[in-house]
């Protein structure tokens, strides 16, 4: 956070270049529009209260070990896919329903896209980030 005009302003997430499956010697950009919730403030909001994502957009929620990890679409008005990842390898994928999905496993990291974009991905399958 930074103070602005006597207010606190959260800093811009930060940004990586790519999210990419890598597929069997071939690689898949899932997404190039990537911002990385690092902060208790940017992974408790995730996705609420946006109205779309683009379809190149991706986030990433780093977290510093692997343990149970859950995601919920309350105030989320479109479906999504997540991938829980531990060390790149992805431990499990679910497609979130608008509003009233949930998911939970294992994971070191969780990526969060638009419905449709990890429809290739399978799980044992491997994930990384490139640029961060």
């Amino acid at each position: 956070m930074s103070r602005f005009g006597g207010t606190f302003v959260l800093s811009a997430l930060s940004t990586v270049v790519r999210v990419v499956h890598d597929a069997g010697g071939s690689e898949q950009v899932l997404a190039s529009d990537v911002e990385i919730a690092d902060g208790l403030v940017s992974q408790g909001l995730g996705l609420m209260f946006r109205r779309s994502v683009p379809d190149e957009y991706a986030l990433v929620f780093p977290f510093s070990g692997a343990s149970k990890r859950g995601l919920h679409m309350v105030f989320v008005p479109f479906d999504i896919d997540a991938l829980w990842l531990v060390e790149g390898e992805v431990r499990a994928k679910k497609r979130l329903s608008a509003w009233t999905g949930y998911g939970r496993a294992e994971a070191d990291t969780v990526i969060e896209l638009p419905a449709g974009a990890a429809s290739d991905v399978s799980v044992g399958g491997s994930i990384r980030l490139e640029g961060t």
